[in-house]
């Protein structure tokens, strides 16, 4: 039945944005101010006595001499001075009001405010037609002897005959959804480029291009910060793991994450976070080979994880048994009595397996053509076939330059997150030619993410206390 309203009836879309939409907060504040002024009067004039005390016989009043004089004694007798108070008092309450409803009410304040800003944006680029029209206004006054002619004037005014229908919405979930109309005129081509202006201009991340029938649908998140995660809300469930509360790796559809990184970005402590988040449901450190060749933070893991490598043949040697796993996983699973064809390795039964790399552009500058040759081999069959077998690597790295993850090896890593501040040239790497102005922000664990939503948004790793202890959080975890 809804989907029949929605079709043939009528279809919520949002509040419409419409010309007089550029003085929507105007038009509110003064709404609001005038009943909170009236109403401070009207009790300050109730409280504060003003009017002198002895009655006026308005009735008897007579305009002579001795009436004048009544009245003249009534208008000094009124505390002018007390009025102005009040007045000023009344001011003050109502200004204090429209303060207090902006706190309170802040993020309706914010969501009109951006509607304004939207009217605004599109009246100051001429996305509107306006025609000029004429009309005869009789005189109300005409003292003039000549014809009747004279008694008419022209009026000139300006009539709105298109304002593109725009509609602003706000979802139970906090997400802003803004659609322009595809309606086929002249100024279509523009709205279909707006999203990176919108974003700088309403402050938000645009998160998801939806395309309607009629409509372009442009999903923005607004304060996304505020989606972070700490490393205590990091579980994974269903082949899912929540990295912010509106960015979830789903592995199973989305295989192999990639993460990029100068030196201090917070490579480590993300992939770190990433394992606790796995073992917080999905797998158990038997199903995980972690490989750090500069020996440093994923290293300290060895002794509390089975499979912990640091050395150069160790991580090959790794590499190659968890491909060979992988092979033999896909025969076997296809010997299952309750294997289907498409089934993955959770509808099996199955736990995911995980090849976790750290700085994997250092290793390989390590090997030898022949080492090297091999290796990649590894990793392209892994990337290829691992999906549904439940095999999946985390690759960390400064660069992804195709010199270390070449032959289409960098095409199959389908979460990608890049840490930190990179150059142009490395998000074009990491998310290839997107409409996305790049920015940096002096937070930790700042950064970029393509969570295969078809945008590039901003994405923050989840927050570590820097007194949160991973090696005595691991030994607790059987």
């Amino acid at each position: 039945m809804k989907a029949f309203i929605a079709k043939h009836i009528y279809q919520y879309r949002g509040t419409r944005i419409r010309y007089d939409s550029r003085h929507l907060l105007r038009r509110v504040g003064i709404s609001l101010f005038i009943p909170a002024f009236f109403i401070a009067f009207v009790l300050g004039l109730w409280v504060v006595r003003i009017l002198p005390t002895y009655p006026f016989p308005w009735h008897s009043v007579t305009f002579s001499a001795n009436g004048w004089d009544e009245l003249q004694r009534y208008l000094q007798a009124i505390q002018y001075m007390r009025m102005l108070y009040i007045l000023i008092g009344s001011v003050i309450f109502a200004v204090v009001c429209l303060f207090l409803c902006k706190i309170v009410f802040f993020e309706r304040y914010l969501f009109m405010k951006q509607r304004q800003m939207i009217a605004t944006f599109i009246i100051d680029r001429g996305l509107f037609d306006m025609e000029m029209v004429q009309k005869e206004k009789e005189k109300m006054w005409d003292f003039s002897l000549s014809n009747q002619a004279n008694a008419h004037k022209t009026v000139t005014k300006e009539r709105i005959t298109y304002f593109p229908k725009i509609y602003y919405e706000v979802t139970k979930d906090k997400l802003i959804r803004i659609r322009f109309p595809l309606d086929g005129r002249k100024y279509q081509d523009t709205f279909l480029t707006f999203a990176k202006t919108l974003e700088k201009t309403l402050y938000c991340d645009l998160d998801k291009v939806i395309d309607e029938e009629g409509f372009i649908c442009y999903q923005f998140i607004y304060g996304i910060s505020r989606d972070r995660l700490t490393i205590q809300d990091l579980v994974s469930k269903a082949g899912k793991l929540p990295l912010m509360k509106r960015v979830i790796w789903d592995f199973d559809k989305l295989p192999h994450m990639l993460i990029s990184g100068g030196t201090g970005a917070g490579k480590s402590i993300f992939i770190l976070s990433i394992i606790k988040g796995l073992l917080n449901g999905a797998c158990q450190k038997e199903d995980m080979k972690i490989c750090d060749p500069k020996n440093a933070d994923l290293a300290d893991l060895e002794g509390i994880f089975p499979s912990v490598y640091s050395q150069k043949n160790g991580i090959l040697m790794a590499t190659r048994l968890f491909k060979e796993e992988m092979l033999a996983r896909s025969g076997e699973m296809k010997q299952m009595e309750n294997y289907r064809t498409g089934n993955n390795y959770r509808a099996l039964g199955l736990r995911p397996q995980f090849l976790i790399m750290d700085e994997l552009a250092s290793f390989i500058e390590m090997l030898d053509m022949r080492d090297k040759s091999e290796y990649i081999s590894n990793l392209k069959q892994i990337v290829m076939l691992g999906r549904q077998a439940g095999f999946f690597l985390i690759v960390g790295l400064q660069r992804p330059d195709t010199e270390y993850l070449g032959g289409g090896i960098r095409d199959q890593f389908n979460f990608r997150v890049a840490l930190g501040s990179n150059s142009e040239i490395g998000y074009r790497m990491m998310f290839g030619d997107v409409d996305k102005q790049f920015g940096f922000k002096t937070v930790k664990g700042f950064g970029y993410v393509d969570a295969g939503k078809g945008v590039i948004s901003e994405f923050y790793s989840p927050y570590v206390n820097p007194e949160y202890d991973f090696l005595a959080e691991f030994e607790s975890i059987a």
